[in-house]
Protein backbone atom coordinates (compact mmCIF):
# COMPACT_ATOMS: atom_id res chain seq x y z
CA UNK A 1 0.00 0.00 0.00
CA UNK A 2 0.93 3.75 -0.52
CA UNK A 3 2.88 5.02 2.46
CA UNK A 4 1.29 7.70 4.21
CA UNK A 5 2.55 10.98 4.42
CA UNK A 6 1.01 13.35 7.43
CA UNK A 7 0.01 16.63 5.83
CA UNK A 8 3.35 18.87 6.14
CA UNK A 9 3.31 21.89 8.78
CA UNK A 10 4.30 24.48 5.96
CA UNK A 11 1.08 24.03 4.10
CA UNK A 12 -0.13 27.34 3.52
CA UNK A 13 -4.06 27.81 3.86
CA UNK A 14 -6.03 27.75 0.99
CA UNK A 15 -7.07 30.93 -0.62
CA UNK A 16 -10.03 31.54 -3.07
CA UNK A 17 -10.88 34.77 -5.24
CA UNK A 18 -13.88 36.26 -4.05
CA UNK A 19 -17.00 33.97 -5.90
CA UNK A 20 -18.64 36.10 -8.47
CA UNK A 21 -22.70 35.94 -7.36
CA UNK A 22 -24.05 32.73 -9.06
CA UNK A 23 -27.26 32.03 -10.28
CA UNK A 24 -29.47 28.57 -10.85
CA UNK A 25 -29.89 27.80 -13.92
CA UNK A 26 -32.53 26.21 -15.81
CA UNK A 27 -32.76 22.50 -16.93
CA UNK A 28 -32.03 22.64 -20.67
CA UNK A 29 -35.46 21.35 -23.09
CA UNK A 30 -35.23 19.47 -26.09
CA UNK A 31 -35.44 15.53 -26.64
CA UNK A 32 -35.79 13.67 -23.61
CA UNK A 33 -32.67 12.28 -22.08
CA UNK A 34 -32.54 8.88 -20.12
CA UNK A 35 -29.56 7.53 -18.76
CA UNK A 36 -29.05 4.32 -16.48
CA UNK A 37 -29.68 5.16 -12.59
CA UNK A 38 -27.64 7.27 -10.92
CA UNK A 39 -24.46 4.64 -9.44
CA UNK A 40 -23.68 6.05 -5.72
CA UNK A 41 -20.52 4.64 -5.88
CA UNK A 42 -19.47 5.98 -9.37
CA UNK A 43 -18.46 9.59 -9.22
CA UNK A 44 -15.87 11.89 -11.47
CA UNK A 45 -14.16 14.81 -11.17
CA UNK A 46 -12.75 17.19 -13.93
CA UNK A 47 -10.35 19.44 -13.64
CA UNK A 48 -8.15 21.20 -16.53
CA UNK A 49 -5.07 19.06 -15.30
CA UNK A 50 -7.51 15.79 -15.73
CA UNK A 51 -10.13 13.22 -14.87
CA UNK A 52 -10.55 11.49 -11.09
CA UNK A 53 -12.65 8.72 -10.58
CA UNK A 54 -13.73 6.44 -8.10
CA UNK A 55 -15.95 3.64 -8.90
CA UNK A 56 -16.40 -0.07 -6.75
CA UNK A 57 -13.95 1.94 -4.09
CA UNK A 58 -11.15 2.17 -6.27
CA UNK A 59 -9.69 5.64 -7.30
CA UNK A 60 -8.36 6.37 -10.46
CA UNK A 61 -6.33 9.92 -11.90
CA UNK A 62 -6.03 10.50 -16.27
CA UNK A 63 -3.81 13.38 -16.59
CA UNK A 64 -3.59 15.51 -19.88
CA UNK A 65 -2.31 15.60 -22.14
CA UNK A 66 -1.68 11.40 -22.16
CA UNK A 67 -4.65 10.82 -20.15
CA UNK A 68 -2.28 7.54 -18.93
CA UNK A 69 -4.88 6.00 -16.27
CA UNK A 70 -2.91 5.78 -12.71
CA UNK A 71 -4.60 3.67 -9.64
CA UNK A 72 -3.04 3.60 -6.49
CA UNK A 73 -3.57 0.71 -4.04
CA UNK A 74 -5.02 2.81 -1.25
CA UNK A 75 -8.44 1.69 0.87
CA UNK A 76 -11.95 1.93 -0.53
CA UNK A 77 -12.61 5.53 -1.62
CA UNK A 78 -16.33 7.58 -2.00
CA UNK A 79 -15.31 10.24 -3.59
CA UNK A 80 -12.63 12.54 -5.85
CA UNK A 81 -12.24 15.90 -6.06
CA UNK A 82 -9.16 18.05 -7.65
CA UNK A 83 -7.72 21.60 -5.63
CA UNK A 84 -4.62 23.43 -6.78
CA UNK A 85 -3.89 20.79 -9.21
CA UNK A 86 -3.92 17.45 -7.48
CA UNK A 87 -6.65 14.90 -7.41
CA UNK A 88 -7.83 13.75 -4.18
CA UNK A 89 -9.65 10.75 -2.87
CA UNK A 90 -11.77 10.53 0.36
CA UNK A 91 -11.13 7.88 2.35
CA UNK A 92 -13.72 7.32 5.14
CA UNK A 93 -11.95 4.38 6.50
CA UNK A 94 -8.74 6.10 7.52
CA UNK A 95 -10.97 9.75 8.11
CA UNK A 96 -8.78 11.37 5.69
CA UNK A 97 -8.43 12.88 2.25
CA UNK A 98 -5.16 11.47 -0.29
CA UNK A 99 -3.71 12.73 -3.13
CA UNK A 100 -3.63 10.47 -6.12
CA UNK A 101 -0.31 11.05 -7.78
CA UNK A 102 2.51 13.82 -7.63
CA UNK A 103 3.68 14.37 -3.79
CA UNK A 104 2.04 11.84 -1.48
CA UNK A 105 -0.04 13.96 0.64
CA UNK A 106 -2.90 12.80 3.75
CA UNK A 107 -4.93 15.24 5.54
CA UNK A 108 -7.12 14.45 8.45
CA UNK A 109 -10.74 15.80 7.74
CA UNK A 110 -13.17 12.88 9.22
CA UNK A 111 -14.91 10.72 7.76
CA UNK A 112 -15.99 12.44 4.36
CA UNK A 113 -18.85 11.62 2.30
CA UNK A 114 -18.35 14.33 -0.75
CA UNK A 115 -15.79 16.53 -2.34
CA UNK A 116 -16.04 19.73 -4.13
CA UNK A 117 -13.28 21.32 -5.46
CA UNK A 118 -12.71 23.14 -2.39
CA UNK A 119 -14.30 21.31 0.28
CA UNK A 120 -14.30 17.32 2.15
CA UNK A 121 -18.10 17.75 3.38
CA UNK A 122 -18.93 14.82 6.41
CA UNK A 123 -21.56 12.62 7.33
CA UNK A 124 -23.20 15.55 9.58
CA UNK A 125 -22.80 18.06 6.41
CA UNK A 126 -19.53 20.17 8.55
CA UNK A 127 -16.96 20.90 5.91
CA UNK A 128 -13.07 21.35 5.95
CA UNK A 129 -11.09 22.62 3.04
CA UNK A 130 -8.11 20.71 1.72
CA UNK A 131 -5.49 21.85 4.31
CA UNK A 132 -8.30 20.84 7.13
CA UNK A 133 -9.24 23.72 8.29
CA UNK A 134 -13.49 24.34 9.14
CA UNK A 135 -15.34 26.29 6.77
CA UNK A 136 -19.00 26.52 5.64
CA UNK A 137 -21.10 23.33 5.14
CA UNK A 138 -24.45 22.23 5.24
CA UNK A 139 -26.78 20.54 7.77
CA UNK A 140 -26.86 16.85 6.80
CA UNK A 141 -25.07 14.33 4.48
CA UNK A 142 -25.06 15.63 0.55
CA UNK A 143 -25.13 12.94 -1.87
CA UNK A 144 -23.04 15.18 -4.05
CA UNK A 145 -21.17 18.52 -4.30
CA UNK A 146 -19.36 20.27 -6.96
CA UNK A 147 -17.35 23.72 -7.02
CA UNK A 148 -19.47 25.97 -9.97
CA UNK A 149 -17.88 28.18 -12.61
CA UNK A 150 -18.58 30.89 -10.14
CA UNK A 151 -16.19 29.62 -7.13
CA UNK A 152 -19.43 28.68 -4.90
CA UNK A 153 -20.05 25.40 -3.79
CA UNK A 154 -23.31 23.23 -4.57
CA UNK A 155 -24.78 20.06 -2.86
CA UNK A 156 -27.69 17.52 -3.06
CA UNK A 157 -28.95 17.05 0.01
CA UNK A 158 -32.22 15.24 0.53
CA UNK A 159 -33.71 15.75 -2.99
CA UNK A 160 -32.82 19.43 -3.20
CA UNK A 161 -29.99 21.63 -5.14
CA UNK A 162 -28.43 23.99 -2.38
CA UNK A 163 -25.81 26.87 -2.84
CA UNK A 164 -23.97 26.68 0.25
CA UNK A 165 -23.06 30.06 0.72
CA UNK A 166 -26.15 30.99 2.59
CA UNK A 167 -27.89 27.48 2.55
CA UNK A 168 -30.15 28.77 -0.56
CA UNK A 169 -32.17 26.30 -2.15
CA UNK A 170 -31.99 26.32 -5.71
CA UNK A 171 -34.14 23.42 -6.65
CA UNK A 172 -36.54 21.30 -5.37
CA UNK A 173 -36.72 17.78 -6.79
CA UNK A 174 -33.69 17.91 -7.91
CA UNK A 175 -31.91 15.22 -10.17
CA UNK A 176 -29.84 12.80 -9.25
CA UNK A 177 -26.64 14.39 -11.16
CA UNK A 178 -24.55 17.53 -10.26
CA UNK A 179 -23.68 19.65 -13.46
CA UNK A 180 -20.89 22.34 -13.81
CA UNK A 181 -21.74 25.59 -15.17
CA UNK A 182 -20.00 29.11 -15.78
CA UNK A 183 -21.76 31.00 -13.70
CA UNK A 184 -22.90 28.15 -11.14
CA UNK A 185 -24.25 24.94 -10.95
CA UNK A 186 -27.35 22.81 -11.39
CA UNK A 187 -28.97 18.98 -11.16
CA UNK A 188 -30.13 17.01 -13.84
CA UNK A 189 -31.30 13.90 -15.12
CA UNK A 190 -28.48 12.49 -16.98
CA UNK A 191 -24.43 13.12 -16.45
CA UNK A 192 -23.49 16.23 -18.41
CA UNK A 193 -21.97 19.65 -18.21
CA UNK A 194 -22.84 23.17 -19.26
CA UNK A 195 -20.94 25.47 -21.09
CA UNK A 196 -21.11 29.09 -22.53
CA UNK A 197 -22.09 27.80 -25.99
CA UNK A 198 -24.55 24.92 -25.00
CA UNK A 199 -23.85 21.64 -23.36
CA UNK A 200 -22.80 17.94 -23.28
CA UNK A 201 -24.39 14.76 -22.34
CA UNK A 202 -24.52 11.07 -21.61
CA UNK A 203 -27.98 9.91 -22.66
CA UNK A 204 -29.86 7.56 -25.02
CA UNK A 205 -26.82 5.48 -25.56
CA UNK A 206 -24.89 8.61 -26.74
CA UNK A 207 -22.23 11.38 -26.33
CA UNK A 208 -24.63 14.61 -27.26
CA UNK A 209 -23.89 17.84 -27.55
CA UNK A 210 -26.61 20.53 -27.36
CA UNK A 211 -27.27 24.16 -28.02
CA UNK A 212 -28.07 26.93 -25.92
CA UNK A 213 -31.45 26.08 -27.11
CA UNK A 214 -31.19 22.54 -25.98
CA UNK A 215 -31.65 20.92 -29.84
CA UNK A 216 -28.76 18.35 -29.50
CA UNK A 217 -26.30 19.55 -32.76
CA UNK A 218 -24.08 16.45 -32.37
CA UNK A 219 -24.58 13.07 -31.12
CA UNK A 220 -21.74 9.46 -31.07
CA UNK A 221 -22.84 6.17 -29.80
CA UNK A 222 -21.43 5.97 -26.11
CA UNK A 223 -22.27 3.82 -22.81
CA UNK A 224 -23.28 4.82 -19.46
CA UNK A 225 -20.11 7.23 -17.71
CA UNK A 226 -19.45 10.73 -16.95
CA UNK A 227 -18.44 13.24 -18.82
CA UNK A 228 -16.88 16.82 -18.41
CA UNK A 229 -14.54 19.53 -19.74
CA UNK A 230 -10.27 19.45 -19.53
CA UNK A 231 -9.49 22.34 -21.00
CA UNK A 232 -10.51 21.81 -24.57
CA UNK A 233 -11.24 18.54 -24.70
CA UNK A 234 -14.68 16.89 -23.65
CA UNK A 235 -13.46 13.88 -21.69
CA UNK A 236 -15.42 10.86 -20.93
CA UNK A 237 -14.91 8.06 -18.21
CA UNK A 238 -16.92 4.95 -17.79
CA UNK A 239 -17.45 2.88 -14.80
CA UNK A 240 -14.67 0.45 -15.80
CA UNK A 241 -12.44 3.40 -16.21
CA UNK A 242 -12.18 3.95 -20.03
CA UNK A 243 -11.25 7.47 -20.95
CA UNK A 244 -12.32 8.56 -24.17
CA UNK A 245 -11.18 12.53 -24.97
CA UNK A 246 -13.32 14.23 -28.15
CA UNK A 247 -12.97 18.38 -29.29
CA UNK A 248 -15.90 20.60 -28.50
CA UNK A 249 -17.21 19.28 -32.20
CA UNK A 250 -17.00 15.13 -30.42
CA UNK A 251 -14.51 14.49 -32.75
CA UNK A 252 -12.72 11.55 -30.95
CA UNK A 253 -8.94 12.25 -30.10
CA UNK A 254 -6.26 9.60 -29.46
Amino acid sequence: MRRLLPLSLGLLPLVACAPVPAQSQPRPTGPAAIAAPADPGFRAAFAPEGVAWVSGGRACVARVPSYRVSCPSLPPAVDVGWNGGDAWAAIPGLGAVITLDRAAQTVQVGRVVALSGTRAYREDGSAVNYAGVAVQGVIGAPSAAITGGGGQDYVLLGGKLLRVQGGAVLENGAGPYLRFGPTGAQSADVPGVNTDFGSYRLANGELQRLDTAGGVVGRVPHGPGRVGLVGGDVVTVSPQGGVRVFGLDLRERG
